[in-house]
């Protein structure tokens, strides 16, 4: 069975897919229509479809990479289960997410060429609800990851 994120991210991917379809074309019908300034429009916007490839196959790579140290760490037992007081939704309370982050933290301290610290701290990141931290987390347990073969 397929999971509901890699199903999104399939489904992003092809609505992606077809804007860049979408945006290539005019380019290209602005670099062959005539007059310079047509020109340079059809050149700016071709600028476009390449970011956003270059920005897909980057995230796939990283996603692909984080699925792989994900099932390498559950087959191991050690993926990062975040015990400790919750919410009645079922959050943890923000004292036991800092405690959290305070454990990962010291973990990548003591170990900072450890992809296995940096994927945890990732997830301590985002039990204190910094998104954008743990992102860079992820990517750079991920580096770690394809550095050591």
């Amino acid at each position: 069975m397929r999971r509901p994120a890699f199903l999104a991210a399939v489904a992003t991917t092809v609505l992606l897919a077809l804007l860049i379809g979408f945006v290539g074309n005019i380019a290209i019908a602005l670099l062959g229509a005539p007059g310079a300034i047509a020109k340079a429009l059809g050149v700016l916007v071709m600028i476009l479809p390449v970011i956003a490839v270059w920005f897909l196959v980057h995230e796939w790579r990283t996603g692909v990479t984080v699925q792989r140290m994900s099932t390498r760490l559950e087959a191991e037992g050690r993926l990062p289960l975040h015990d400790g007081a919750r919410t009645p939704t079922g959050r943890l309370t923000d004292e036991a997410a800092h405690d959290i982050y305070e454990v990962a933290r010291a973990g990548v301290e003591l170990e900072p060429d450890s992809w296995t610290a940096w994927f945890h701290l990732a997830y301590a990141y985002d039990a204190v609800k910094d998104k954008a931290e743990a992102r860079r987390a992820l990517r750079h347990a991920a580096e770690l990851f394809r550095k050591q073969g």
